[in-house]
């Protein structure tokens, strides 16, 4: 071997030494945190879910593969969201607490709540929950997903997605919820997962103009 083929070698890249192609960027409003609650946190959670109603979620008389318990506003025959005056359960406040704090949203403007299990194959298609959902934030528990999201960008759709780990949770508010689909492929093993909506709240009077949240 010549000197100066050696010097090719010796300055040719390796692979290793190639730069990483950049991920697709989150959408504007999305945000994901790992580790949320402890592994005793999610036991103790899970083990809550044995005594809850579960039913089979159904929408203008469509059955989706996962079960469903949900609290606080309820949903109408059009999808939509409806005030009940029902309070959250007190089992989840410990864990609506770590939310609000993950999420900047003041606590009692989560409004609603639901509680999905996910047997396994079981998913969730593409889809944008309608309003008066302002903020929507996710707990998985027990196994990880594949969290999808896409936004219709011309003749094509711009894409990303998160591995939504075990005891992880995520935002999706302003773009990221307005603007772009999201979906869970099937799942591999038993998944749980907790759903927070906040929703408008009356506008402030005077007395409390100063503790307004702006969304």
């Amino acid at each position: 071997m010549t000197a100066r083929s050696s010097r090719a070698i010796d300055f040719q890249p390796s692979l290793f030494d190639l730069p990483i192609a950049p991920k697709t960027p989150l959408p504007e409003g999305f945000r994901h945190q790992t580790e949320l609650i402890t592994p005793a946190e999610e036991q103790a959670l899970v083990a809550r879910f044995a005594d809850l109603d579960f039913q089979p979620y159904e929408h203008k008389g469509y059955l989706g593969h996962r079960r469903v318990v949900g609290f606080g506003w309820r949903r109408g025959p059009d999808g939509a969201l409806v005030e009940t005056g029902e309070p959250l359960p007190d089992f989840l406040a410990p864990l609506l607490d770590k939310v609000a704090v993950f999420t900047g949203f003041a606590r009692n403007t989560f409004a609603h709540a639901l509680v999905t299990e996910y047997a396994p194959g079981a998913g969730i298609g593409w889809h944008r929950d309608r309003p008066p959902a302002i903020a929507i934030a996710g707990v998985s528990l027990l196994s990880p997903c594949t969290f999808r999201m896409r936004r219709r960008s011309g003749q094509a759709w711009d894409r990303a997605s998160i591995e939504a780990e075990p005891r992880s949770a995520y935002l999706m508010s302003g773009p990221s919820r307005s603007q772009w689909q999201h979906s869970i492929p099937p799942v591999e093993a038993l998944r749980y997962s907790v759903t927070f909506r906040t929703v408008p709240t009356p506008a402030p009077t005077r007395a409390n103009a100063a503790d307004e949240h702006v969304f």
